[in-house]
């Protein structure tokens, strides 16, 4: 198991985290009616609310609510958007007592969940917005810079990299993403990585990506894995979307392992248990 040399520090809100051994398992709440996983099955709020419950007693560290889906699909307006967003958010700061994330691309919006009390902002574009950065600054927030090839909604069918290097282009995007949060005023232990796995990615290069987790944490910022039941899992094993539990479990192991310290899944019972048992085995 990878043992980072110096320690790593998350801050959410006004917390936090010693992740040097341990990771943090952030459930995915998504209010869209297309979402590749759930099909829609929490967009209406109530559904989405009693789904957050579960979640945290599974033993969520944190929930991330989402109101566009990263696919192609039918477009959504940033008005619709934060109709989806913003009451969510705002209802489960007033239930739970976990720091919330926002899975957005857009400044306008994340900047609103922050305003409803959300702590994260989980920007899947690699802060393509330019205000993005300046509006997590101002609210003090943490932000999560995440590698993609083109940008979020638009198919990308045949990615390829230079000298098919796909950790050495992911590598130095998050340097440079990085480095612009940094510039803009947030704090290191506000910066998380993630290096975007079937973002712009064949199966095989998240499959390197996933089996070299330890480079890109060696860059020395907690580092996000977000593999819960993506595509190139059922494309290894030919599996439907329905059938990757346990190779969503095998992904977040092998990911823990080898660095990640951010985990977000839809299975947080699951992935509680295995990253317990890590931090149990890595501990000092």
């Amino acid at each position: 198991m990878t043992v980072p040399t110096v320690r790593i520090e998350l801050a959410l809100g006004d917390r936090l985290y010693d992740c040097t051994h341990r990771a943090l398992v952030m459930g995915i709440c998504n209010r869209t009616p297309d979402s590749f996983f759930d099909r829609g099955a929490t967009f209406a709020l109530d559904d989405l609310l009693a789904r957050a419950d579960a979640l945290v007693a599974a033993g969520a560290d944190l929930i991330d609510v989402g109101g566009v889906k990263a696919g192609p699909g039918p477009e959504v307006s940033e008005e619709e958007e934060l109709e989806r967003v913003v009451p969510t958010v705002e209802a489960l700061r007033a239930r739970l007592d976990v720091p919330l994330s926002v899975d957005t691309w857009r400044a306008s919006v994340a900047a609103a969940a922050f305003a409803a009390g959300a702590v994260v902002g989980n920007d899947i574009s690699g802060f393509a917005d330019p205000d993005y950065l300046g509006a997590a600054a101002r609210a003090g927030a943490t932000v999560v810079a995440t590698h993609i090839r083109l940008r979020p909604r638009v198919a990308d069918p045949e990615p390829s990299y230079p000298d098919d290097d796909v950790v050495g282009a992911v590598e130095q995007f998050l340097l440079d993403r990085l480095h612009r949060a940094l510039d803009a005023g947030i704090p290191r232990e506000r910066i998380v990585l993630d290096a975007g796995l079937d973002l712009g990615k064949s199966a095989s290069h998240s499959l390197r990506l996933l089996r070299e987790s330890d480079r890109l944490a060696a860059i020395g910022q907690p580092l996000l894995l977000s593999a819960s039941n993506k595509t190139f899992l059922g494309v290894v094993l030919d599996l439907e979307v329905t059938e990757r539990r346990d190779a969503s479990l095998a992904a977040v192991a092998l990911g823990v392992a080898r660095g990640c310290r951010v985990v977000r899944v839809h299975d947080v019972a699951g992935t509680r248990r295995v990253v317990d048992l890590l931090a149990a085995i890595c501990a000092p």
